[in-house]
């Protein structure tokens, strides 16, 4: 018998632990593009969940953006079938005409394909092949948009997408590995013209940013900046605790909070407790940022008599005495 190439042998690993680590015994979603991560991840998958006991399906978006998508979608689901996955969906969305640019207005589509599969076959997980390079590829983004802790954390192993836990069980396998998983188990791994097209600020980083800092500081840059994001998420989650029974702490009867209690706050916690507040008062999250926080933060250690805090949603916020609370609050 042939041994067992390592790359294959490490994404196996990775997937039995991420599987192993699920609450229960129902089927799991895979989401596959065809490209070389992804499909490691769903011909791990294919071996390792029989042998757990636990059904797979494999889904694939046709995001219809290129000649041939639907092509290539088809010859996913076809060696997806070939290999026991069931059930297999291919899911067709439609990009244009959701806000934001063409990276986020894609993203936003494929999500809500794969949580709307989930739920229809009732996955109790959906896995991505999201790899250690993505996330390097994540905090250097997240760094140059100044986008603070949270960004700087990256992408968790696990989180909610919409009732739907979402797992990414490569975090810590390499690119590299992948391709090299794909060749040993003799898959032909689609190129994504995407990655490599430069009017995308992911792709420009993956060709030129992170190539360049290898070359200045050597091989490790990746996995430092794949292990930063781990050190930050851990760190975000004991202040988000923390944040959690502030927040409960400076509630007034009327909804509002205690300026006293959030004054005598570390600014860390106090900043997340005013983020947590805002998103409960309908501030829309994603368009909710520093600049709002700062201004909520400021009623309370810059208080000067300003006027009321706008928030994204049409939600207006002032200091009234000493409490916060929102305009229309009594």
């Amino acid at each position: 018998m042939a041994a067992l190439a390592p790359p294959v042998a490490a994404i196996r690993v990775a997937v039995r632990r991420a599987l192993n680590g699920l609450p229960s015994d129902g089927p799991v979603l895979v989401a596959c593009s065809g490209g070389a991560d992804s499909l490691a991840l769903a011909a791990a998958t294919a071996f390792v969940a029989p042998r757990l006991g636990r059904s797979a399906g494999l889904v694939t978006v046709d995001h219809g953006l290129q000649a041939g998508s639907a092509q290539r979608a088809e010859a996913v689901a076809v060696w997806a079938r070939e290999v026991g996955f069931a059930p297999v969906v291919v899911a067709r969305v439609e990009v244009a005409g959701r806000p934001g640019g063409p990276e986020a207005a894609a993203r936003e589509a494929r999500y809500q394909a794969l949580t709307e599969a989930a739920r229809q076959h009732g996955a109790v997980a959906l896995l991505t092949g999201h790899t250690r390079d993505d996330q390097a590829e994540t905090v250097l983004l997240a760094l140059a948009r100044g986008a603070g802790p949270r960004g700087l954390a990256g992408m968790p192993a696990r989180r909610d997408l919409a009732g739907v836990p979402l797992l990414r069980p490569l975090l810590e396998i390499s690119r590299e590995q992948t391709r090299a998983a794909c060749a040993a188990l003799g898959l032909d791994p689609w190129q994504d013209p995407h990655n490599t097209d430069p009017s995308y600020a992911r792709s420009r980083v993956r060709a030129d940013l992170l190539p360049a800092l290898v070359t200045a500081l050597g091989p490790g840059v990746v996995d430092n900046l794949a292990r930063t994001a781990r050190l930050v998420a851990a760190d975000n989650a004991a202040l988000d605790e923390l944040a959690v029974a502030a927040l409960a702490a400076a509630r007034c009867a009327d909804g509002g909070l205690s300026v006293a209690a959030l004054a005598g706050l570390m600014p860390a916690v106090r900043g997340r407790v005013l983020h947590a507040w805002a998103r409960e008062l309908g501030a829309l999250p994603a368009a909710l940022s520093y600049r709002h926080v700062n201004a909520l933060d400021a009623l309370v250690t810059g208080w000067h008599g300003q006027g009321p805090v706008d928030l994204p949603g049409g939600i207006r916020v002032l200091r009234r005495a000493d409490r916060l609370a929102p305009v229309d609050s009594t």
